[in-house]
């Protein structure tokens, strides 16, 4: 009997959720099964902030430490939530298609976020989202969040807050009941979203067998790889942690790569954005298979492409004095 693959995951709804949905993908392509391996993280049990914690990568590093021991053969993150440094005998072997990059506001009425009124409770963990919270609607009393999705939606249900901004991707994920909530979608143009957010990142060891990397292949998607490369890009180079008040989203489109990134004051005072679009080279064709990535090496592939231009327009923003709003990544 073929031993099935093992892909861990934190055990929160939005976790599991997602890793499911990437165990069936697999399961789907390889024709071989999948199983879910439960794995708790400092993230999971500590209540402090992420910001108290270290911010980048909190959720990530126990479910690594997993991976290198040998508990797992692969591991699913919210790409938006990790590290742009890849540790040392890891890769990201698969990055599927991207789901809505969008955030939501989710009242109980259905009040758009730029007339709730002075005083109004607005939730979130995000420096970024608070940000853009503060410039959207500057009346509003942006409170520090934590819990899962579900904790969440349910401090709006009981009116402990007025108001919270997530995830389109995590909600449309975990396929919860909202018709009770009221939901607007934040468009991408006036509120870029983290770099990465949307997409998810399957991770496995550098040496992991040849049948699971071929595996992970099949569910590669180049046209996310390259976006969410670029978007990336531009948070390395401004060398921000995926917690800084940095948006960034870019689109393959018309043989564009189209990159528009914001860089924020924390209390939103003030922001110095960019948006840029370059051609893709002509070479470039397809939209499925980049693997692990490993074409990065080559100088003329569409990732390596797309490095040069998301670095070089985080360096524009240094120009411009993005230095000046972005904290510095403090955490590995």
């Amino acid at each position: 009997m073929t031993r099935p693959f093992r892909l861990g995951t934190r055990r929160s709804a939005l976790a599991t959720a997602q890793s499911q949905q990437v165990a069936d993908m697999l399961a789907a392509a390889s024709g071989r099964p999948v199983e879910l391996v439960p794995i708790v993280s400092e993230g999971d049990v500590s209540r402090a902030s992420l910001s108290q914690m270290g911010g980048t990568g909190v959720f990530a590093t126990r479910l690594r430490e997993a991976l290198l021991a040998g508990e797992c053969d692969l591991l699913v993150h919210s790409l938006k939530d990790l590290p742009t440094a890849q540790p040392p005998g890891l890769v990201i072997a698969a990055i599927p298609a991207r789901e809505d990059a969008r955030d939501v506001v989710v009242t109980r009425d259905g009040t758009p976020l730029h007339q709730l009124p002075p005083g109004a409770r607005v939730g979130t963990g995000s420096p970024r989202r608070r940000a853009q919270v503060h410039r959207r609607n500057p009346r509003v009393d942006v409170q520090d969040l934590r819990g899962n999705v579900d904790s969440r939606l349910q401090r709006v249900r009981d009116g402990q807050l007025d108001a919270v901004v997530l995830a389109a991707a995590g909600l449309a994920r975990i396929g919860l009941d909202l018709t009770d909530l009221g939901l607007e979608a934040l468009g991408l143009a006036a509120w870029p979203t983290a770099p990465g957010q949307g997409a998810l990142a399957i991770e496995t060891t550098a040496d992991a067998p040849e049948e699971l990397r071929a595996a992970l292949a099949l569910i590669d998607h180049t046209d996310t790889r390259i976006a969410v490369t670029a978007e990336r890009a531009v948070l390395a180079t401004l060398e921000a942690g995926c917690h800084a008040p940095v948006g960034a989203h870019v689109e393959l489109a018309g043989g564009d790569l189209r990159i528009d990134a914001v860089v924020y004051a924390l209390d939103g005072s003030s922001r110095i954005g960019l948006d840029r679009s370059v051609p893709v080279p002509q070479e470039y064709g397809g939209s499925e298979g980049s693997g692990d990535g490993a074409d990065a090496a080559d100088d003329a592939s569409p990732i390596a492409y797309a490095v040069r231009a998301g670095s070089e327009v985080a360096r524009r923003l240094l120009e411009r004095g993005a230095a000046e709003l972005v904290p510095r990544e403090s955490t590995p």
